[in-house]
């Protein structure tokens, strides 16, 4: 079965199908009701079996459905290797998180044909089209490394404060860029485009200088493998999914690759809930 039955059989499912993505310290959950996608839930917990039962909990009390409701659970992720049996007796089943990946991101993105990056505590890179999925290339360089830089420099360890942060800073007293080296242009890269990420911080960069590097170092860490994989691969569109795309100033770096590098750089809504989506898309063979 390709990737395009498998969206299309869940319009014809009897009962809720319901997708799950169980990260190292999120999970994920979303489902179909007769191909109606229904209201999506996050829960945050250390352990990925509890999190998987309170997700569930919470989704089925938001939704107001009831477990009869349910005909199968599709969990995904690398905390699903935690899971044994079934959810709530209810028939579960493990599904391939780069198959769940690549099929979730073509569906958010209302696509038939990308590279599909999800960026979690690392990244995975994924070619994927109607006809399936297959992994590019993964990298250590993800939310994790946003975090654990924030932590030791500027010991904030959330999202949302470093967000603030580099809301607030700019770019001018860390990043050396192609101006800074060059009086005349470097073949199509702009002055602005950045040389050395941190290459030229000194000590007039303010903390929240600092917390706007590294989200820069780290999406555009993302966003050059991702561009070298969609020219591999042949196509012009990635489709960006995960935790990480929470970051707004990640998204405004992602963004200046489609003009650098003429390809579109897509951030979808429901970008964090891809991976569940694509889990519960996967109809058993």
């Amino acid at each position: 079965m390709n990737n395009a039955d498998y969206i299309n059989s869940i319009e014809h499912s009897e009962g809720v199908v319901i997708g799950l993505d169980i990260g190292g310290t999120t999970t994920k959950i979303v489902g179909f009701n007769n191909g109606v996608l229904l209201t999506e839930k996050l829960v945050e917990a250390s352990d990925p079996v509890a999190s998987a039962y309170g997700a569930l909990g919470k989704f089925l009390r938001e939704n107001c459905l009831k477990l009869a409701q349910v005909e199968e659970i599709r969990i995904t992720g690398v905390g699903a290797s935690a899971i044994f049996g079934n959810l709530f007796d209810c028939p579960t089943r493990k599904v391939p998180e780069f198959d769940a990946t690549g099929l979730g991101g073509l569906y958010v993105a209302g696509i038939d044909r990308a590279i599909v990056v999800s960026m979690g505590t690392g990244t995975s890179i994924v070619y994927a089209d109607l006809e399936g999925t297959r992994h590019i290339i993964g990298s250590g360089v993800g939310g994790g490394t946003l975090l654990g830089l924030a932590d030791r420099m500027l010991q904030v360890r959330d999202f949302a404060s470093i967000s603030e942060m580099a809301d607030l800073g700019s770019l001018e007293n860390v990043d050396l860029t192609i101006g800074d080296i060059s009086k005349e242009a470097i073949g199509d890269l702009t002055a602005s485009t950045t040389a050395s990420n941190f290459g030229k911080v000194n000590d007039k960069a303010k903390a929240n200088d600092l917390a706007l590097g590294i989200v820069n170092l780290v999406f555009q860490s993302v966003g050059t493998a991702s561009v070298l994989s969609a020219r591999l691969a042949g196509v012009d569109k990635v489709v960006f999914t995960g935790n990480m795309l929470r970051v707004p100033q990640g998204r405004d770096t992602l963004r200046t690759f489609s003009t650098l590098y003429n390809i579109e750089m897509i951030v979808p809504e429901r970008a964090e809930f891809a991976t569940a989506i694509g889990a519960a898309l996967q109809k058993r063979e």
